[in-house]
């Protein structure tokens, strides 16, 4: 019996996009710009009013105290059965006045100030002066000690009140043209700010879409301008990559089709020789066959070897152990002995430490090495040098054989990937064991060279720069 499957863990749908990133950066920033000039006129409006407002009320205090005390001192007249009031206030339209006696009679014109037990205390002497706000008929009333009883007098908090409305109007209509204005500068600084921005964009969907990696144009000096410029150099570096890939697959597959081409003829042949009615082949035809298809197939098996240890190159990789290079040349002078016995090697080594990849550096000396080899015949000594370079910080691996050399037409191409010579064609070999050696020496920052051995052969040279602060305590 079947047991059922456990039915599938049950995944959360994902939460909703908020309203935040829905919104375009340009239009952020101009919202961003338009509050923060809000809040600014905002505060900016709110002081101001409250300070012209503070200051209005005092002066007005100050008038409407200065002159009472100025009219309860000032000159007086005598009218008919009334106590004395002054005559300099009886024309002044904008106020009305009083005397209050400590009894509470009052006396004075008709339109009289408004009256409360404030007043009443300042005439009978409770009280110096009192100051107060009648909301009723929406004045300010001051009463003052004068001869036994208070003067008062009061005026309309209307043209005040008016004064600080219109205030508050433009107030309000200024910082609503500024915050509009905010919000206009906003937008254009965001449109003018964000258009590398954009051009980035659609740089990268075009990537994306076609593969087109031409350069975006760059204008400016500031951090878009240095970002546009990186990103050059990213599309750049693509773009290398992608052609070296293609190079890469085309001179395999150009490689690739002369051995298969023969093995593939010689499979034919065997198979066909197998049949009944085939003619039959002899047995030093046959070796023969067998013999050509398995150097094919090694040279097959060298070929693979030699692109993955250069597509494995072609990768970056970090640099950070300490390697003796003496030992990683005796290491690849082992494997060379062994594969090459009918070679000698006239070995001069001198100490040196450098950063770098032991493993891809031995390759890179084995392949020199081996080239060596190929074209040294036998009973020739193949001279092999490691030595420093005074003043410099480098050192020179040096690999000269006693073959025919190297055409100087050929020289600056050897290291080149699948690069042979006319003379080379016909030897096995991949082309590609020196291209190696290059893409080692340049990955650890140093050089490679071609050139004529005083012995009449090839020379062969690798630059490489060292641990300065180990090499100097040798």
């Amino acid at each position: 019996m079947a047991v059922p499957a456990p039915p599938p863990p049950e995944v959360d749908d994902p939460p909703p996009p908020s309203r935040l990133q829905k919104v375009s950066l340009r239009n952020r920033v101009t919202w961003l710009a338009a509050m923060c000039v809000a809040g600014a006129v905002a505060l900016v409006s709110v002081g101001a009013f409250v300070t012209v407002r503070d200051s209005l009320y005092q002066q007005l205090d100050e008038s409407l105290t200065e002159r009472a005390v100025e009219a309860a001192e000032g000159p007086l007249v005598r009218t008919a059965d009334l106590q004395q009031v002054p005559v300099a206030f009886f024309v002044a339209t904008n106020f009305k006045i009083n005397v209050l006696s400590a009894d509470g009679t009052v006396f004075g014109p008709e339109e009289r100030p408004p009256m409360s037990v404030l007043e009443l205390s300042v005439a009978k002497g409770e009280a110096q002066r009192s100051l107060r706000t009648d909301k009723a008929s929406n004045s300010r009333v001051v009463a003052v000690p004068t001869r036994n009883a208070a003067l008062v007098m009061s005026t309309s908090l209307q043209p005040t009140q008016r004064t600080l409305a219109q205030l508050s109007v433009v107030l309000v209509v200024m910082g609503g043209a500024g915050i509009l204005l905010a919000a206009a500068a906003g937008t254009a600084v965001a449109r003018a700010g964000l258009r590398p921005v954009q051009r980035l964009t659609a740089a990268a969907e075009r990537v994306a879409l076609t593969g087109d990696l031409r350069p975006i144009p760059v204008s400016g000096d500031d951090e878009l301008a240095r970002l546009t410029t990186s990103f050059n150099g990213m599309l750049s570096a693509l773009a290398e990559s992608q052609e070296r890939q293609r190079r890469l697959v085309a001179d395999a597959g150009h490689e690739l089709r002369t051995p298969l081409t023969s093995l593939r003829t010689n499979l034919e042949l065997l198979l066909a020789a197998a049949r009944p009615d085939a003619p039959t082949l002899s047995e030093q035809d046959r070796q023969e066959m067998f013999s050509d298809v398995q150097a094919q197939v090694e040279e097959l098996s060298a070929l693979v070897g030699d692109l993955v240890e250069l597509a494995r190159e072609d990768t970056p990789q970090a640099v950070h152990e300490s390697v003796d290079l003496v030992e990683v040349v005796e290491r690849a002078l082992s494997r060379a002995r062994r594969r090459a016995p009918r070679t000698e090697f006239d070995v001069h080594l001198n100490r040196w430490v450098m950063m770098g990849d032991a493993t891809a550096l031995e390759r890179a000396v084995l392949n020199l090495l081996d080239n060596a080899a190929k074209w040294s015949p036998d009973g020739v000594h193949v001279r092999v040098d490691l030595r420093p370079e005074e003043g410099t910080g480098l050192a020179a691996l040096e690999v000269a054989d006693g073959g025919p050399g190297i055409a100087e037409g050929d020289r600056p191409h050897v290291f080149e990937r699948f690069y042979r010579s006319s003379h080379a064609r016909t030897l096995p070999g991949s082309g590609l064991g020196l291209s190696i050696v290059k893409q080692v020496a340049e990955r650890h920052g140093g050089s490679v060279l071609a050139a004529q051995a005083p012995e009449g052969g090839a020379l062969l040279r690798m630059t490489l720069p060292g641990d300065s602060q180990q090499n100097e305590q040798q």
